[in-house]
């Protein structure tokens, strides 16, 4: 799925295009325990319930492709009777009025699902009437040839509200607030099937994580049966493993930097897309290529890719791999962060056998808001002597 289809199915969470038909929850405590569930219509709640779900729902299809969303395929096995796609198929097909099957599902995640606090499971059933497009990409109402069918799973965090004070309106006097047990925003949810190509796409899953690095693989193997893929972090170590390992000796500020800025160029290029970018292996090695690395250190670049990944084929995320908005430089104590537009003002030299980062200071400097002095005021002598020991070594004195 991409940017705009998740928005399309995003819209339908609203009290005007309500495509909800069913809603379902199960609330566990930390020792796995259920203490209640239940399920109804879900256009029977109240105003005020449905449009705390709404918000929650919403934040199931947020977050950015391929960090906190992520499209699996079901493996082909799974699709047979028995698998987790037949499965969750079924589920969807019973509009959630199958009460053994609904246990069934609440009891995967239970088993599956390790969290130490109590959370909630709220698992729904929406059919939206997909209309049709014009050529200038306007709704038809009244032109629908298909209805989307899907489950949508959302498991919040269920935690103790904080100790304090309120003001009681009664009784005209600041009294102790009582402690309830709030229903947070979701760590984790899915959508089944995905919404692809404004259709339904049964072999697929749409899995949302808040936070990108803790996937749970259990529920992600056990329940959904597909197979886990490579965080964020996992993506962004691995791209690096692989620049180190092909470059070598010659992984150098320069060549590190126009890998920085063709990747920012990429981003730039590809801004209105929908689709998130990506890179394939031969788009990795096409980039190392164009930001000036040589052919020899690229003729084992396959085996240093497949190395480097571990044997995964999925594609990497270009907002995983860099932030467009700062360029980073770490030592063991410094760290610099520059804006990527200005990373041609940072130069590595070597003076008296000593490698330095060299950026210059002609503006105004501040440090912990002071504004203090900049070498530019400083002796003539010192950078003269610098100067000329830099010349004396790019000349092999």
């Amino acid at each position: 799925m991409n940017k705009k289809e998740i928005s399309e199915i995003k819209k339908q969470f609203t009290p005007t295009n309500c495509a909800i038909t069913r809603i379902s929850g199960c609330y566990v405590d930390a020792e796995k325990n259920k203490k209640t569930e239940f399920s109804r219509t879900f256009l029977n709640l109240s105003e005020e319930e449905m449009f705390k779900y709404f918000e929650i729902f919403k934040k199931t299809l947020s977050g950015t492709l391929g960090k906190n969303l992520m499209s699996m395929d079901f493996p082909l096995e799974q699709e047979y009777e028995g698998g987790t796609q037949y499965f969750l198929l079924k589920l969807r097909d019973s509009g959630l009025k199958d009460e053994a099957l609904v246990n069934t599902f609440f009891d995967k995640i239970i088993e599956n699902y390790s969290y130490p606090e109590n959370y909630y499971i709220i698992l729904i059933h929406g059919a939206y009437d997909i209309p049709g497009k014009t050529k200038d990409n306007l709704d038809m109402d009244d032109a629908s040839d298909e209805v989307f069918q899907f489950l949508l799973c959302s498991i919040c965090p269920v935690k103790l509200s904080k100790a304090g004070l309120f003001y009681n309106t009664d009784t005209n006097n600041i009294e102790e607030r009582i402690r309830d047990w709030i229903v947070e925003m979701p760590d984790l949810g899915f959508l089944f099937p995905v919404f692809q190509d404004r259709s339904t796409d049964i072999h697929s899953i749409l899995y949302y994580s808040k936070n990108a690095n803790e996937l749970h693989y259990d529920l992600i193997e056990e329940l959904l049966g597909c197979t886990p893929p490579m965080t964020a972090t996992n993506q962004k170590e691995t791209f690096n493993s692989l620049i180190e390992d092909t470059l070598g000796n010659s992984c150098d500020l320069d060549t590190v930097r126009t890998i920085h800025e063709k990747l920012s160029e990429l981003v730039e290029e590809q801004k209105e897309s929908p689709e998130p970018v990506v890179l394939q292996k031969e788009e990795v090695k096409r980039l190392l290529e164009t930001s000036g690395v040589d052919s020899s250190s690229l003729e084992n670049f396959d085996e240093k890719f497949e190395v480097a990944s571990g044997g995964e084929s999925a594609p990497l995320m270009v907002s995983n791999l860099i932030n467009t908005k700062r360029f980073e430089i770490k030592t063991v104590d410094i760290q610099i962060h520059v804006s990527p537009d200005k990373t041609d003002l940072i130069e590595t030299r070597t003076i008296e056998g000593r490698k330095y980062l060299m950026i210059p200071m002609d503006e105004s400097i501040e440090v912990n808001g002071i504004h203090v002095k900049s070498l530019a005021n400083a002796p003539s002598s010192d950078s003269e002597e610098m100067d000329k020991n830099q010349k004396e070594e790019e000349e092999g004195l």
